[in-house]
């Protein structure tokens, strides 16, 4: 019986996901310099107001044993932001990571009937697929600018 309950745990294990995910989000603030050319930092998002506009940058790493193959990374679109989709190998979804595609190819029913072409606005969650092999301890990072609504 022991060795049954250890197989059950092993799977669980194994069924777990190998790859690590953080993100952080930060403030693009722009100053001008005192030759008069904009320069650009980052600050905390602890604090952010309509308008302001984001970086968002998403740090992942396969923390397996194994090379993972056919890999995305998936994540949320936080509530309130307006993402730039305009990187090609970026793709969207506005149902929560049901269908995804690219913005300019996604249609949404309209209360009437009719239907209407998804904006950046309808973005639930935003993918990227990594390259084809991703070996044991790489590790990288992606990001997208939005703007706070």
């Amino acid at each position: 019986m022991a060795m049954g309950i250890m197989g059950s745990m092993t799977g669980v294990a194994a069924a777990q996901p190998a790859m690590r995910l953080d993100t952080q989000m930060f403030v693009e603030r722009v100053s001008t310099d005192i030759n008069g050319r904009a320069r650009r930092t980052l600050a905390s998002a602890d604090r952010v107001s309509p308008g302001d506009t984001l970086i968002v940058i998403v740090h992942w790493r396969n923390d397996g044993s194994h090379a993972l193959r056919d890999s995305a990374i998936t994540r949320p679109v936080p509530r309130g932001i307006r993402p730039d989709i305009s990187d090609p190998a970026m793709m969207v979804s506005v149902d929560g990571g049901s269908h995804w595609g690219r913005l300019d190819q996604i249609w949404l029913p309209t209360p009437l009937g009719g239907v209407r072409r998804a904006v950046a606005e309808d973005v639930t969650h935003i993918r990227w697929q990594l390259p084809d092999m991703v070996q044991p301890g790489r590790a990288g990072r992606l990001s997208y600018r939005a703007v706070m609504r």
